[in-house]
């Protein structure tokens, strides 16, 4: 029983909660659910605060971790932050490199030499986080710092001063946006009680009006703020209106208009064809599909032919195409033809002649 429960607890556990079990003590969140979990940027060991505390109050001392041998202490304890303890070691390595490496673009002249200067600081990250040449990488950060100790300092400032900046543009912005939202609910309260007070100065005209001159007081209301009833009565009286003005619209059948066309429904639209009526029919042959001779026979049965899809049918129609290609075309009538229309040329051309000599010889005779 208890082990069907321990499975079925395990199955619903949350991610990452299989691992919080201290590994000095071996404490587990089940047993103790207010426990903290605390890492150490030294050797990043997970253990709880308990241990810590036990441990580490009298002063530093050595990871309890077997295998570690870093020398820790108290106050570089703190609360883990990611789940996975490699981000949160890239994130710490990270930010180291940052600090020193601090420099913006508008320190280079140009942007190549900026980029340098980006590649090597990733080369130097990468190296502390894969642990390659660590010593050597540390040495070169430690002198970088020290040679460029007031241009950290400067560029460290201004940093700050551009957070601040930032930051004070965005609370005034807040407040803007604060101010904006009380003005607006300022003037819809003042709107909302100038509206009632006309709506109670309307209403105490009618309940004082007098009828001396037999006049009534009558409330006018917007077109806005007409009630449903009143815009369908509205409408009616419209359509009545327009119904005395124009009564042939009524009397359909009194009222016959003569001498109008049938209306003539349109035919039926016929299916489209990409040839145009051109038929693809072949007139002087039948294809057949299947056509007797020993060399089909054996590419019918021959897998180099037929093993990429390809069929003997496209074969047939290719080759009685070629065949019958010239059989309509007619040579003598065609040269005919352009020898007929050569001749005629040569007629009209002559013709143009004399008659242009002819209106030149009566020209010369006027």
């Amino acid at each position: 029983m208890s082990r069907n429960m321990q499975s079925n607890g395990a199955g619903l556990r949350r991610p990452g909660e299989k691992e919080d079990i201290c590994p000095v003590c071996k404490s587990t969140r089940y047993l103790n659910p207010e426990m903290r979990f605390l890492v150490n940027p030294e050797c990043y060991h997970k253990m709880c605060e308990s241990c810590v505390d036990r441990i580490f109050s009298q002063g530093p001392a050595a990871c309890p971790i077997a295998g570690c041998a870093r020398t820790l202490r108290k106050q570089r304890f703190r609360q883990q932050t990611f789940e996975d303890l490699k981000i949160e070691r890239e994130v710490d390595v990270r930010r180291r490199v940052a600090k020193a490496f601090n420099r913006q673009e508008s320190d280079f002249e140009t942007l190549l030499a900026y980029n340098n200067y980006l590649e090597d600081m990733e080369v130097t990250t990468f190296n502390l986080l894969q642990g390659i040449d660590v010593a050597a990488t540390e040495r070169k950060i430690a002198a970088y710092a020290a040679q460029n100790a007031s241009s950290i300092s400067a560029n460290n400032a201004k940093a700050t001063e551009q957070r601040n900046a930032q930051n004070a543009q965005t609370a005034a912005q807040k407040e803007q946006a604060r101010l904006n939202r009380a003005g607006a609910n300022r003037a819809d309260i003042a709107s909302m009680a100038e509206r009632e007070e006309s709506q109670r100065e309307a209403i105490d005209a009618v309940a004082n009006a007098k009828d001396e001159a037999g006049q009534k007081v009558v409330l006018k209301k917007s077109t806005a703020r007409r009630t449903a009833a009143e815009k369908a009565r509205d409408k009616q009286r419209q359509q009545q209106q327009q119904q005395q003005q124009h009564p042939e619209d009524t009397e359909n059948d009194i009222y016959k208009i003569e001498g109008l066309k049938p209306v003539v429904q349109a035919p039926p639209e016929k299916a489209y064809d990409p040839f145009g009526g051109i038929s693809l029919t072949p007139s002087y042959y039948t294809l057949q599909s299947h056509y007797e001779h020993p060399w089909l026979d054996r590419a019918r049965t021959d897998p180099s032919i037929v093993a990429g899809g390809y069929d003997l049918r496209e074969y047939y129609q290719r080759t009685m195409l070629e065949a019958f290609a010239g059989l309509g075309c007619f040579i003598d009538e065609e040269m005919g033809e352009k020898e007929h229309g050569e001749e005629d040329k040569m007629v009209a051309t002559e013709g143009a002649a004399m008659a242009a000599g002819a209106n030149k010889r009566q020209g010369d005779g006027l």
